[in-house]
């Protein structure tokens, strides 16, 4: 699907994308499944640039989560390593196409200290930017992100009376960025897998067959279109 069979009156602020199916992808072509994970970077540039082309404002993708600490750990080293790749290869030409970086996540011991390096970096770098605001979910679970908003609350020792759903939002990662309009998952699997949790409340949610490697931007707005397609009512009756 091309740009012209959208309405770009229409299009989503923000996007959240669930990069599912890289060691699916790997596996069947018989290769490692790091191959899958690698074959993953052309998939996000390109849905980046896509993003770019029509207007969205915000993109946050799931690299890392909470979770997957528990893969292989030649797995988990080749992702801290990609990951670093990625920043290294791609921060600047991102920064000259005025795409702010941002990572969502915990800093913790288990993060390779080179690699935290190169996120705050790649974060100082673009933190002016304002065209695009890409957010990398990296040592990111939806529930560990509602406990540290919770642990901040306590500590700030707010009153009981005074917590509501938007001073929750207050102490999540980031308070500015808005609720994604549109969800994204790719491989065919039906779940959210921990992907914020807090945000997603009113999200229209897309399930797309192609595994994550195959995604590009013609999947990005065949998504759109769909989303483009529904009714959003946030509780309300809507129109008969």
């Amino acid at each position: 699907m091309n740009i012209g069979a959208l309405n770009l009156k229409q299009i989503p602020k923000h996007v959240a994308c669930i990069m599912d199916g890289n060691g699916r992808w790997a596996t069947r072509r018989n290769l490692p499944r790091i191959d899958g994970h690698a074959a993953g970077e052309d998939a996000l540039l390109d849905t980046v640039y896509g993003a770019l082309d029509i207007g969205i404002s915000w993109l946050t993708v799931y690299a890392f989560s909470t979770e997957n600490w528990k893969r292989p750990v030649d797995e988990v080293k080749f992702l801290m390593n990609f990951n670093e790749g990625i920043l290294t290869r791609h921060r600047d030409e991102l920064n000259e196409k005025k795409v702010r970086i941002r990572f969502a996540g915990r800093s913790d011991w288990r993060v390779p200290k080179r690699l935290q390096k190169h996120i705050d970096d790649s974060s100082e770098l673009t933190k002016n930017n304002k065209k695009l605001t890409l957010t990398i979910a990296f040592n990111y679970g939806g529930r560990a992100e509602i406990v540290d908003a919770v642990k901040q609350i306590v500590d700030s020792k707010i009153s009981s009376n005074k917590i509501n759903d938007k001073l929750i939002s207050k102490y999540l990662y980031y308070p500015d960025m808005p609720d994604p309009d549109l969800m994204i998952r790719t491989s065919g699997e039906f779940r959210i897998s921990n992907f914020l949790l807090w945000e997603l409340a009113y999200t229209e949610l897309v399930f797309m067959d192609v595994l994550w490697p195959d995604f590009r931007r013609d999947h990005l707005y065949e998504a759109i279109s769909l989303f483009q397609k529904r009714s959003r009512r946030f509780g309300n009756i809507g129109e008969s």
